[in-house]
């Protein structure tokens, strides 16, 4: 049956991708179509949010820089009174909601609750950036290993990675919420070890038809990212994987690229 493995009274975390409503799963459509209650993120695409039906409650909480409309605490709870009510609850988080989602303490709070909660996956920004650029996120040879990381920290608490760890050359690091953190990032892993020549991608809106595509060196991120809006979701990619290996081909392909494909220099 169509929805035997959603009925009443369960919650689904649905990964609602980078944004193009293209990258969406087929189970993630359904279950959005399926929903009598969608929670929303405010990074989630307006086109996905097209697809959410007419009949379906529609609630944002977005979290984003600087402006939190709701604490996680007062969303568990309204994804648990919705799912007690006995409402199909679809909550839709951008990208992948296991991959700095939250989705641990949403997990927890249905389980608690008595509630039947399933994760459905989607497309993370770190794949989205790269595939926009025609690039992998590894290399057979020099990028063998990729580490997602976070720059964004609470008000008031410094950012406290393993930077030595981060600045093997072998590794793609996809920094994840990079934009007010960039400079410090650079420093970071220039002090670490980190050539200053390492390549460096800035992807903003991955995606959507104002994606910006920036290259440089990591000597020079915090200048590449001036011109990135305060609230415009930004990906920040550091490694090798992302060098250009041959100019003449990409050279073409960049020719064949609609306007909204065409890397800055």
């Amino acid at each position: 049956m169509l929805h035997e493995d959603f009925p009443p009274g369960s919650v689904w975390l649905v990964g609602a991708g980078p944004g193009d409503p293209e990258l969406l799963t087929r189970k993630a459509e359904r279950l959005i179509a399926a929903a009598d209650v969608v929670f929303h993120d405010a990074l989630v695409g307006a086109g996905v949010l097209d697809l959410i039906p007419a009949s379906a409650e529609r609630i944002s909480v977005g979290k984003r820089s600087g402006r939190h409309s709701k604490d996680q605490a007062a969303i568990d709870a309204l994804i648990v009174a919705a799912a007690k009510a006995g409402k199909r609850v679809t909550r839709l988080k951008g990208g992948d909601p296991a991959i700095f989602g939250r989705t641990a303490e949403e997990v927890a709070a249905c389980t608690k609750a008595g509630v039947r909660v399933r994760i459905c996956p989607g497309v993370t920004a770190a794949s989205a950036a790269t595939a926009a650029a025609g690039l992998s996120l590894t290399l057979r040879d020099s990028a063998r290993q990729v580490t997602f990381v976070t720059a964004h920290a609470r008000a008031g608490v410094a950012l406290d990675l393993d930077w030595q760890a981060l600045a093997s050359s072998a590794t793609t690091l996809a920094i994840y919420m990079g934009r007010a953190a960039a400079g410090l990032v650079a420093q970071q892993l220039m002090a670490s070890g980190r050539s200053a020549d390492t390549p460096v991608l800035v992807v903003v809106n991955a995606s959507l038809p104002s994606e910006r595509l920036i290259r440089g060196k990591l000597s020079s991120l915090a200048f590449l990212v001036e011109t990135v809006g305060h609230h415009d979701p930004t990906m920040l990619i550091v490694g090798e994987a992302v060098r250009p290996s041959d100019p003449l081909a990409r050279g073409d392909m960049l020719r064949h690229w609609p306007q909204r494909h065409r890397v800055e220099p």
